[in-house]
């Protein structure tokens, strides 16, 4: 199985973001804080709990602020309950954009977001308008030095179907694992069996259809997630851009 791996487009952009972050703890706080809210503060019965927390271990996150945002979302720390809302838009060139964000104040992000859009002669688009031109599918990525610990790869690849994986799209960076949403368990249950350190993983807005846009509009629509992404409530952007 192969196909197009968006590896380069996704790891470059979030890459420089990441850099630009000073709210990262924050943002990884937000995220533990609704997976506990969600799905309790058992780590052993809430998945989600525990890829939240080796995301934040992962930024080198304190101890201490893991387990406040754990304790915020069981309810047993004050704080505002926090909503997972996506948002949609439309970039430069016509590009499709969702935004996945986590906040407790729903007119302040969408004042922050309308901020950004039209800074970069963009707009939000209405609840709709370019979603369907997206499916939310569990990815999960392994690095090329991290593959070569897989010692029959022909093997590994028909387990990795076995627990839910539709599409495995390799490159020079490494291997991108796509799967249904339900799969998402079954499919990093497989990759630990495997033995391989995962580098990113979680569910993903992927375009179905991808499109080429000339380099001075792929530049400003760069810009233009890299200040999305500096926004406090902003937890990750998807574009359809190849």
């Amino acid at each position: 199985m192969s196909g197009h791996s968006k590896w380069h487009n996704i790891q470059g952009k979030k890459g420089k973001a990441d850099k630009a972050r000073s709210n990262l703890f924050t943002k990884l706080a937000k995220t533990i804080t609704v997976a506990a809210q969600l799905g309790g503060g058992d780590v052993e019965m809430n998945f989600s709990l525990r890829l939240a927390i080796d995301k934040a271990k992962a930024g080198n996150m304190p101890k201490d602020n893991i387990e406040r945002a754990i304790k915020r979302g069981t309810g047993e720390l004050e704080g505002g309950v926090l909503q997972e809302v996506v948002y949609e838009g439309y970039g430069p060139g016509g590009v499709a954009i969702l935004i996945k964000t986590v906040t407790d104040n729903i007119n302040r992000t969408i004042s922050e977001l309308k901020g950004t859009f039209n800074k970069y002669n963009a707009s939000l688009g209405a609840k709709g308008s370019v979603q369907w031109q997206f499916e939310n599918v569990t990815v999960v990525r392994i690095t090329a030095e991290e593959k070569t610990k897989i010692k029959n790869w022909e093997e590994a690849q028909l387990e990795l179907m076995d627990a839910g994986v539709d599409d495995i799209r390799e490159s020079e960076q490494g291997v991108e694992l796509v799967g249904a949403m339900d799969k998402f368990q079954s499919i990093m249950e497989t990759v630990e069996k495997l033995g391989c350190e995962v580098e990113t993983s979680g569910l993903e807005w992927l375009a179905k259809e991808t499109i080429e846009l000339p380099a001075d509009k792929s530049e400003s629509l760069e810009k233009l997630v890299e200040a999305l992404h500096d926004l406090d409530d902003i937890e990750d952007v998807y574009t359809n851009e190849e």
